[in-house]
């Protein structure tokens, strides 16, 4: 083998091992990030006295409660019913390093009609952390899949991590309004969103 080969070789042998590094890299993480969207007075989309703030909250407790329980160590950046600004729920999750940032939100919309789950990324890693968490709402529960897509929304731009932000259903809809007030149906998506987190941890 002449020296151009050997060295052609190791060139594409390293790259190779840098390509696997760096995917192990992005998938591993140490924390999940929680954000429960809007707090304080910001309420969120709301119809009648059904808040998407609480409705966030209650089910990113819910995900923490699920995730812990399997041995995943979770930050939240709020607990409680409060504002957090868009570049403080940026800036606490890029605090940790190795982590990956959840945003749970409820959508609405002025029209009635629209329902349906849907998740979303900015970066070509989130797109496949969005894509296990958006399979994993949908198994859970029976309703429209609106799917992955790509958004340019704050948190996720500005996110150093793997970020996804989720839309757990419409306010704005009264059939799915109804079904969000019940615990088994928030208790679902949290499942089916913890789910998804797992698998894309143990993807590789």
């Amino acid at each position: 083998m002449t020296h151009r080969s050997t060295h052609t070789l190791f060139l594409i042998t390293l790259t190779a091992l840098c390509l696997v590094i760096s995917n192990a890299h992005a998938k591993s993480f140490r924390y999940v990030i929680i954000d429960p969207g809007h707090g304080g007075h910001d309420r969120g989309g709301n119809t009648g006295k059904v808040y998407e703030k609480h409705l966030a909250l209650d089910t990113a407790l819910r995900l923490e409660y699920y995730l812990k329980n399997r041995g995943i160590s979770t930050k939240m950046t709020r607990r409680s019913d409060v504002f957090i600004s868009l570049p403080g729920r940026a800036a606490y999750g890029n605090k940790y390093k190795n982590a990956i940032f959840v945003s749970i939100h409820y959508n609405h919309s002025w029209k009635r009609d629209p329902h349906g789950l849907e998740t979303f990324y900015r970066s070509a890693e989130s797109k496949k952390l969005a894509t296990f968490v958006q399979g994993g709402m949908v198994r859970k529960v029976r309703t429209i899949n609106r799917g992955v897509k790509y958004a340019n929304f704050y948190v996720i731009r500005h996110s150093k991590h793997p970020a996804i932000l989720v839309e757990c259903g419409f306010v704005s809809n009264s059939s799915e309004r109804a079904k969000m007030k019940k615990a088994w149906f928030r208790q679902s998506l949290a499942e089916g969103i913890g789910e998804g987190i797992i698998k894309y941890k143990k993807s590789r």
